[in-house]
């Protein structure tokens, strides 16, 4: 008769090697994910498709209606873009987190001596690279339409980070909600449920001056407006202004207070 897998506890993950052993965990979990790319291909391809056309359907159907005030509209829209394409690109880490619990891999990974946090880091680690290749596509389609940044390697150094952090930031509130819901159709909409009105009522696609006095309020201080206008100055090399620092510790913020409520209820979950 087959005895039943024991639960890894924290105790038998930290003797397993501590940090170093966490680290080793994520890594080996985060290539398990990035093997599924070339698998599934046509989840890639459609996840590179949603910024182009974003792209398209803003410069060419709506850009000659709305006015950007001291640049170009394309120049405007991109940064917009790119977070909306880091920030919809998260809520994979939530749906594939559901699908590996319905599945049932979460209890072959409670049998294995791995820190519980590297399921959900692993997971995370490779949606971060995948959103990387996807913001190159969508950077190379703006260019092509007429996307002209005129930041240094100082400012593209920093646009960088900053889109990784809110990879990582977004990715972790997706986690958690991945834990709650726990069906990948579940888990898409509740995600899109707070990303489209944060996403559409900000400086993404729009200047927040033409809103409504209420609804500007809302929009300028909100965590979408703040890293898009942050991303924004670092492209264009202009004054960071209080966004700079703003928009890094919206995502700490995020990460500090989701990643922990995450990897608790992950594991929770996997010890149930």
């Amino acid at each position: 008769m087959a005895t039943r897998a024991e639960p890894v506890t924290p105790d038998r993950a930290l003797a397993h090697g501590t940090l170093r052993g966490a680290i080793t965990d994520t890594l080996v979990l985060t290539e398990r994910s990035l093997r599924h790319i070339p698998r599934i291909p046509e989840q890639f391809v459609f996840a590179t498709v949603n910024p182009i056309i974003f792209v398209l359907l803003f410069r060419y159907v709506f850009g000659g209606a709305i006015l950007t005030p001291g640049m170009g509209y394309t120049d405007f829209l991109m940064a917009g873009i790119l977070v909306q394409t880091v920030a919809f690109g998260a809520v994979n880490s939530g749906i594939g987190l559901a699908e590996d619990m319905k599945r049932g891999l979460v209890d072959r990974f409670r049998s294995l001596p791995m820190a519980p946090s590297a399921v959900l880091s692993g997971r995370i680690l490779a949606d971060m690279v995948r959103n990387s290749l996807i913001i190159v596509v969508a950077v190379l389609v703006g260019l092509a339409v007429g996307f002209r940044p005129s930041a240094g390697a100082a400012g593209w150094a920093g646009g960088i980070a900053l889109l990784l952090l809110v990879s990582l930031a977004f990715s972790w509130i997706s986690s958690l909600i991945g834990l709650l819901v726990r069906n990948a159709e579940g888990v898409q909409s509740a995600n899109y449920v707070w990303l489209l009105p944060l996403t559409f009522a900000s400086s993404a696609f729009v200047p927040t001056d033409s809103m409504p006095t209420g609804l500007r309020v809302f929009a300028e201080y909100q965590p979408i407006t703040v890293i898009v206008d942050a991303l924004r100055s670092f492209l264009l090399d202009q004054p960071l202004g209080w966004q700079g620092w703003g928009a890094f510790a919206w995502c700490f913020a995020i990460v500090a207070v989701s990643a922990p409520v995450a990897v608790r209820g992950f594991h929770h979950r996997a010890t149930r």
